[in-house]
C-alpha cells in the first residue's frame, strides 16, 4: 500500500533537498525516500553521510510496515558537496539547521538565492515565526515558510505549515499538496505565532510537569504514567476539545463549560516555567534514567517506533475520512 493513498501522485515532489541531517533532517530523508522521491542532502558535519545512511538502514523496516511507494528505495539518497548543489533541480527544499536565528538567516538566504524559481522552502523550526525567517531572503521570501514536523518524522504525520507576511495563499496550498503527497497530515496555521500550535500545547504540559517534579508532587515516572494510562489514550483519537465535548455528556461542550468553566479560575496550573536549578535538573534527569532502566536511546527508539506503527494502523481506522468526513483535518 502506498503512503500516498490520500494524495495525488502528481503532487509528489520528484526531488527533495534536505539541508541539515540531524534527528529531524534524517527523519525527513526517510519520509521522502518512502514516498518514492529522489533525495539530495547536505550537512557540513564530519561523518554526516555515514550517520544518515546508517539511520536509514536502521529505521527502514519500521517505515516499510506503514507502506512504501512503488518507487521507494534508500539508494535514491545522495549527498551533495554544498547546500547550493543540493537545491539544484529540487522540487521541495526542507531546512533543518540549528534553532538559532542567525544560522537560519544565513542558510535560508542562500537557499532562496539558489533554489529553482517557485520551489517551496520549508523550515523545520519549532518556534520561530516565518516572517522572521523571510526577513533575510531577497529573491522570493514568500516561499520560505514554516513546515514543522514531529519526531519521528518518518512515522508521525503532522506537519504545521505557517506562511509569513510575504507568503501568498498559492504558496501555502502548493506546500499543503506536496507535504500531503509525502504522507503527512498538513495543518495550515491561520496566523503566525511563536511556537506555532502543537509546541505551545506541549510546552504548557511540560512546564506544569516540571513544577510537579520541582514541588515534590510526583516523579517523572508517575507524571508519564498519568498521561500514558489516562488522557494520552483519549488524546490520540480525539485531542483536547473533542475529549472535553464528551465529558459534557449529552449537553456536550456547552454543558461542560457551564458546569466546569468556573474551575478555570482555580489555581490548578502555573504555566510559567520553574527555574531550572541544579536540583531540579538532577531530579528530572535521574527520573528519566530510572524509567529507561538501562535501555539505550536506540533501544527506546526502536520500542517507540514499533508502538507507533501499530498505533497508527489502529487510529487510521478512526480518522475523519474513514467516517466519510472528507476535507476534515
Amino acid at each position: 500500500m502506498s503512503r500516498q493513498d490520500t494524495a495525488a501522485a502528481a503532487d509528489v515532489p520528484a526531488r527533495v533537498a534536505v539541508i541539515g541531517t540531524g534527528v529531524i533532517g534524517n527523519g525527513w530523508i526517510v519520509r521522502a525516500l518512502a514516498a518514492g522521491c529522489d533525495v539530495v542532502a547536505f550537512d557540513p558535519a564530519p561523518g554526516a553521510e555515514a550517520t544518515t545512511r546508517a539511520f536509514v538502514e536502521r529505521v527502514w523496516e519500521s517505515v516499510a510496515t506503514m507502506g512504501l511507494a512503488d518507487t521507494a528505495d534508500p539508494s535514491r539518497l545522495r549527498f551533495a558537496a554544498s547546500a547550493i548543489e543540493a537545491v539544484e533541480e529540487a522540487d521541495l527544499v526542507q531546512e533543518n539547521v540549528p534553532e538559532r536565528l542567525e544560522i537560519k538567516h544565513r542558510v535560508l538566504a542562500e537557499l532562496d538565492a539558489h533554489a529553482p524559481e517557485g520551489v517551496v522552502i520549508g523550515s523545520s523550526t519549532s518556534g520561530i515565526k516565518p516572517s522572521e525567517l523571510q526577513s533575510a531572503c531577497t529573491r522570493d521570501p514568500g516561499r520560505v515558510i514554516v513546515a514543522h514536523p514531529f519526531n519521528p518524522v518518518y512515522l508521525l504525520p503532522l506537519v504545521e505549515l505557517v506562511g509569513g507576511e510575504h507568503t501568498a495563499p498559492v504558496v501555502t496550498e502548493r506546500a499543503r499538496a506536496q507535504y500531503a503527497a509525502l504522507g503527512m497530515r498538513p495543518l495550515v496555521v491561520r496566523r503566525e505565532i511563536e511556537g506555532h500550535v502543537a509546541d505551545r500545547l506541549m510546552e504548557a504540559l511540560w512546564r506544569e510537569a516540571l513544577h510537579l517534579v520541582n514541588d515534590g508532587v510526583a516523579t517523572t515516572e508517575e507524571i508519564d504514567a498519568a498521561v500514558v494510562y489516562g488522557a494520552g489514550l483519549r488524546w490520540s483519537l480525539m485531542g483536547t476539545f473533542l475529549t472535553f465535548h464528551l465529558a459534557g455528556g449529552e449537553g456536550g461542550m456547552r454543558h461542560m463549560l457551564h458546569q466546569f468553566g468556573p474551575a478555570l479560575k482555580l489555581p490548578w496550573t502555573k504555566l510559567e516555567a520553574p527555574e531550572l536549578t541544579d536540583e531540579l535538573i538532577e531530579k528530572v534527569a535521574d527520573g528519566c534514567e530510572h524509567q529507561a532502566a538501562g535501555r539505550s536511546v536506540a533501544d527506546l527508539e526502536t520500542r517507540r517506533d514499533a508502538f507507533l506503527t501499530e498505533l497508527l494502523a489502529l487510529t487510521r481506522k478512526y480518522w475523519p475520512e474513514a467516517e466519510g468526513l472528507e476535507g476534515r483535518i
